[in-house]
């Protein structure tokens, strides 16, 4: 039998779900004839046959996860070389490891008499539980982490344990995230761990717009006047290195929010593009999120973000910072205000601002000149 294994999709994703087969096992399929649809956390990849040949088996169904580097279709015969092809250079290593086994330990028996103590779960909670109470919470499929413990010095009890079992099956069972939204939760984890964010907000009052005005349009261009101001902001960050690339074009990651999960796109330099190639590039983004058609390097490569949250609502956020940039601009609702307008009280609409920097790689007066700058383009009349 000749293994085709799910070839690396690229951006460092470790794993596809089975969405549709195009083929059933007996068929003869002809080389890059497609095979399967598998869902990334980015977008619907369409996997091509890596030879020609009879499908033996396919390797799973759809719904399935498979993880790269693992079987996903069985031809018959044997046909080395075009397996070899099929594999990336970064998945050699998975050969070297294939059919092999792992002794993870042997089981001795013994007559000693040993007490139960509490041992501490994890090293961020600190939680105390003793053997017997931990292999109840695993029995009942209870993770001690999201337990209250009740006994003495903070152990958890079993108790503890059967109440959260109840809670649980009150609610139901979990919903265990997939595609865009399991990549968004990966993502923010990494955010968590690797970025120092701090936020700083401002208003921009809109007074001196005439007409009808593309707020997207215009809120790239703050950005970008932004960005010349201080171009700190529109940079790398190098945790291992400890350093920064400051970068001389500007490719936009753009938020796009969609009942699947979040989107990041990017948008290539805008700060050399008109309003007209602006806005085309945003329409065939939003088709292209909303079809599951982004291609992969429109996923990738953005220098700093703008999330345009407001036309959900609320005024001012602390966006999230995905490394290795190391900025993102929120825009929160427009809203009417009475503020002074040439020393005197007026009603105006006011936009308002958020940036959030890694302040590893920049200044807090670097961030303020940057929104400074950009709030002083969005207050031109046109």
């Amino acid at each position: 039998m000749s293994i085709f294994k799910l070839p690396d999709l690229g951006e460092g994703l470790q794993e596809a779900e089975i969405r549709e087969w195009h083929v059933k096992e007996g068929d003869v399929v002809k080389a890059d004839q497609p095979l399967v649809a598998v869902e990334t956390a980015k977008a619907v990849v369409e996997v091509p046959s890596p030879r020609a040949g009879k499908i033996v088996k396919l390797c799973a169904k759809p719904g399935d996860t498979v993880q790269v580097g693992k079987p996903l279709v069985e031809f018959e015969g044997e046909n080395g070389a075009a397996a070899a092809e099929n594999k990336p250079a970064a998945s050699a290593a998975n050969e070297a490891i294939r059919d092999t086994g792992v002794v993870v330990g042997a089981m001795k028996q013994g007559s000693e008499v040993v007490a139960e103590k509490a041992t501490t779960v994890g090293t961020a909670a600190g939680l105390k539980v003793a053997p017997a109470v931990r292999a109840l919470a695993h029995k009942l499929n209870v993770d001690l982490t999201i337990v209250t413990p009740s006994g003495p010095d903070g152990t958890i009890t079993a108790a503890d344990v059967q109440r959260v079992h109840r809670i649980l099956t009150e609610v139901g069972p979990l919903e265990k995230l997939k595609g865009p939204r399991k990549a968004m939760a990966q993502t923010m984890s990494q955010a968590r761990d690797e970025v120092m964010p701090t936020t700083v907000t401002e208003d921009a009052v809109l007074h001196a717009w005439s007409g009808k005005q593309d707020l997207t349009i215009r809120l790239i261009r703050a950005l970008v006047a932004g960005v010349k101001a201080e171009p700190a902001l529109n940079a790398w960050f190098d945790h291992v290195e400890i350093g920064r690339r400051v970068l001389p074009k500007i490719h936009l990651g753009v938020a796009v929010d969609t009942p699947e999960g979040l989107f990041v796109c990017v948008m290539q330099d805008v700060g050399n593009r008109t309003p007209e190639s602006l806005r085309l590039g945003l329409q065939k983004m939003k088709e292209a999120v909303t079809n599951r058609t982004v291609p992969p390097e429109e996923l990738r490569g953005y220098t700093i973000t703008l999330s345009n949250f407001g036309r959900f609502g609320g005024k001012y956020a602390t966006p999230v910072i995905v490394p290795p940039t190391v900025a993102i601009v929120a825009a929160g609702r427009t809203r009417d205000a009475v503020v002074p307008i040439d020393g005197k009280p007026a009603v105006a609409p006011v936009l308002p601002l958020s940036v959030t920097f890694d302040h590893r790689a920049v200044t807090g007066g670097e961030a303020t000149r940057f929104l400074s700058a950009m709030i002083r383009d969005l207050e031109r009349p046109d």
